[in-house]
């Protein structure tokens, strides 16, 4: 018997105009992991909050969904809480108390056990998700990951049958992701939980899931296992199978009758059975540019209390005109911090910022100096009534004029148009994502910072968005991109760095920085070492195997 029946469920949001949800069908059977992929906005996140009635969004709704043979809505609110876990998108939307004892507590003091369970479920926990460090810290003291993590331990003390788990690593960094989704994953082989996510991390995600159901629309046009999946979608040449692993892109590429590889390792040896020529990709100088940089910081300390300790170390970086610098390092080290002092959100207590040769004052207006910031929840950035109405107040604020052609043109590009007339907070994470990115380019920048820009998209999104990056770099734009997502920062980005411990610890050509490392790097330069020396993209990779 099916955990979890959808029976022909469709939902439209209020004012929308089109179901988010058309006619969808699926079971999903206990101790099952079935991964829910698709382009952002396709109805992935609408579907799982049907799957936990105090989290459905409000609307229109025809079918129905079943939790064990009964109607899910239908269950006691205990049993939905206990029995139906929910991991969201934003780490700080589920935390809920000030110490991570007491977060891990909290959902078994709502449901009403005594301190003696209470008790053994959270020495449980934290010893199973080796919390036992951050026992007694405050939950303001953690990194995104570790913030990620106690929620995922505090969903699970209450013992729930079904986790759901909606892009929780988002916000992760390529290591802090990889070590959830395992974690997640041996939840599901030890357990026995059944488990549904949805993710963008396929390279990650989808070697992981039993079965993956790609959303197109509202609608499930694909529902099978994850070679199978990966073949149906190079067949029909879907958008979607730009987000496939690299190991399943180059395979299907190559050789489009063979079972798609699916990691790391497969492609290697699907590498290897090729028998291929070594080559070689020129590695480019890593020399700086020669003209002044733009926007230069030097030396820069600082800490958000008095007597607590360093944030940046003494950071130096250089942006220049014309240039995207890919930023890369791990939770915790820094970097959404660097660009509040950039921006002028924080003043360092020692160190000095110059735009175009001037030095600038401490907690100076962006605006004014055309620096644009977007911060890492694009939903700080919102203030207005509706989607239109947020970018027109953006674009106007630099020049009323020609305003609303702007508007159309940015959301035409960002792909928001059908979100318009609708409330920024009832958008997706990937629409409020690229609703947030043009606005701060209605503002027309000098120099742009962007805070994990790519998250929440998907593929064909990432590449336009990219490639207007490549546009906007040519007009004269100095662009910072603090981000996890390798691949992208190696494919649009023309230097890199590594921010460790309040510092830049190395930096070099992106092709340079990403070839030399090992885990802050792309899958396609792992599954090419060896053979393919210095290729970074899957597309350089699927090139040279088919010479």
């Amino acid at each position: 018997m099916a955990h979890i029946k959808i029976e022909d469920l469709t939902f439209s949001y209020p004012n929308s105009g089109f179901n988010a949800l058309e006619s969808v069908s699926l079971e999903v059977g206990a101790g099952e992991f079935l991964l829910v992929i698709g382009r952002s906005g396709c109805g992935k996140s609408t579907l799982l909050r049907h799957l936990k009635p105090a989290l459905a969004p409000h609307g229109e709704r025809s079918g129905r969904v079943l939790f064990d043979a009964f109607p899910v809505e239908e269950l006691p609110e205990r049993e939905q809480a206990a029995r139906i876990g929910f991991v969201f998108q934003h780490p700080d939307d589920q935390i809920v108390t000030d110490k991570v004892w007491h977060e891990l507590a909290f959902g078994l003091e709502s449901l009403g056990l005594s301190k003696e369970r209470i008790r053994l479920r959270v020495a449980e926990m934290a010893s199973y998700f080796s919390l036992e460090d951050m026992f007694c810290r405050s939950v303001d003291e953690l990194s995104g990951g570790q913030k990620q993590l106690l929620n995922l331990a505090s969903v699970m003390a209450m013992e729930p049958d079904v986790l759901i788990l909606d892009e929780p690593t988002s916000q992760l960094d390529p290591i802090a992701a990889t070590e959830f989704l395992s974690t997640v994953k041996k939840l599901n082989t030890e357990l026995g939980l059944t488990v549904i996510m949805s993710e963008h991390r396929l390279e990650e995600a989808m070697p992981f899931a039993d079965r993956t159901a790609v959303m197109e629309a509202g609608r499930i046009t694909v529902c099978a296992e994850p070679r199978e999946t990966a073949k149906a979608l190079f067949e029909m040449d879907s958008p979607m199978f730009r987000a496939m692993p690299s190991a399943a892109r180059i395979s299907c590429a190559v050789r489009p009758g063979d079972t798609p590889a699916l990691t790391v390792n497969e492609g290697r040896e699907f590498i290897s059975r090729l028998s291929p020529e070594k080559k070689a990709i020129p590695l480019p100088a890593s020399e700086k540019p020669s003209a002044a940089p733009v926007l230069k910081a030097d030396g820069l300390f600082f800490r958000y209390e008095k007597d607590g300790r360093d944030i940046l170390k003494g950071l130096d970086i250089e942006l220049y005109r014309g240039g995207i610098y890919g930023l890369v390092g791990g939770n915790g080290a820094g970097k959404s911090t660097l660009l509040s002092v950039l921006s002028g959100q924080n003043a360092p207590y020692r160190g000095r910022l110059t735009l175009n040769g001037k030095r600038l004052k401490p907690r100076f207006s962006a605006f004014e100096n055309r620096i644009a910031h977007l911060d890492q929840d694009p939903r700080t950035l919102f203030s207005a009534e509706t989607v239109e109405e947020d970018l027109y107040n953006a674009a106007a604020s630099r020049n009323a004029q020609g305003a609303k052609e702007r508007v159309l043109a940015i959301a035409e590009l960002m792909e928001v148009g059908d979100c318009l007339k609708r409330h920024p907070f009832d958008l997706s994470g990937g629409e409020q994502q690229r609703a947030a990115i043009a606005k701060v380019l209605l503002t027309e920048p000098e120099a742009l910072l962007l805070d994990e820009p790519t998250k929440g998209m998907d593929a064909a999104v990432k590449e336009a968005f990219g490639k207007k990056l490549l546009e906007l770099k040519e007009t004269g734009l100095a662009i910072l991109v603090v981000s996890h997502d390798i691949e992208f920062c190696a494919e649009f980005a023309d230097r890199a760095g590594f921010m460790f411990d309040g510092s830049i610890s190395s930096e070099n050509s992106a092709r340079g920085f990403f070839c030399e490392n090992t885990f802050y790097t792309t899958a396609a330069n792992r599954i090419a070492r060896g053979y393919f020396e210095n290729a970074l993209l899957t597309g350089e990779v699927i090139g040279l195997a088919s010479e």
